[in-house]
């Protein structure tokens, strides 16, 4: 039997890092673990159509400061920035903390597997053949320059009595590869007939040492403009 491993837990430290980005004491860590949760779930909430692939958190002394990565950044910010200041009012009320947003544009949105993922559940819920719509997210993830995409669907597909799961795939997924970079999201979509579980996994090629030093230099110099 295989051991089941989250391929971005596991690649934490190695080929990623941690969503959230802050230190804490014994006392406080607690309070804020959960509130960073609500604060994730708060956002994806609120934007389920407008395409939030991740959400970052960072905190400095007396301030929070969130970036969300989008594929659709101007419906994010709204006309003049009214979305985000809603978004800023909702959360300093719930979570008495100072709030500051940043909005990040996702270049290659096929290329995240979040956003991959969403829109099958969408199409899936609109009653779409799922056969052809994970055919079709494969190819043009592929077109988009992946080196490998797996789908997984699982539930009553097609609205049949009995559940079964089926696999999707194209190119190459090295799962035992810590350094290869590979994306991963679970969504879940919801019919008529109940719940179809979607998974999907995008590689995107291997990532070195130099690679996530730039990127932490980058993210450093972020927090000090902030």
């Amino acid at each position: 039997m295989g051991h089941k491993v989250n391929p971005k837990i596991i690649r934490l430290g190695i080929t990623r890092d941690w969503d959230s980005k802050w230190y804490a004491s014994k006392k406080t860590y607690t309070k804020l673990l959960h509130q960073d949760l609500e604060i994730e779930k708060l956002i994806y909430k609120q934007m389920k159509e407008e395409g939030v692939a991740q959400v970052e958190i960072m905190r400095t002394q007396g301030k929070v400061i969130i970036n969300i990565h989008t594929s659709k950044p101007g419906v994010v910010i709204g006309r003049g920035g009214e979305t985000i200041e809603k978004l800023k009012d909702t959360l300093s009320k719930k979570f008495k903390e100072t709030f500051a947003i940043n909005i990040k544009e996702i270049k290659k949105p096929m290329l995240d597997a979040r956003i991959v993922g969403d829109n099958l559940a969408v199409q899936v819920e609109k009653r779409v053949s799922y056969r052809r719509a994970s055919k079709m997210a494969i190819e043009k993830t592929m077109e988009a320059g992946a080196i490998g995409v797996k789908i997984y669907l699982g539930g009553r597909l097609n609205g049949v009595e009995i559940s079964r799961g089926e696999f999707f795939s194209k190119g190459k997924i090295p799962l035992q590869t810590f350094r290869a970079n590979i994306d991963y999201a679970s969504v879940t979509a919801y019919t008529t007939y109940g719940k179809i579980g979607i998974k999907v996994w995008i590689y995107k090629g291997d990532v070195f040492k130099k690679d996530m030093e730039a990127k932490l230099l980058e993210q450093i110099e972020e927090i000090k403009q902030s």
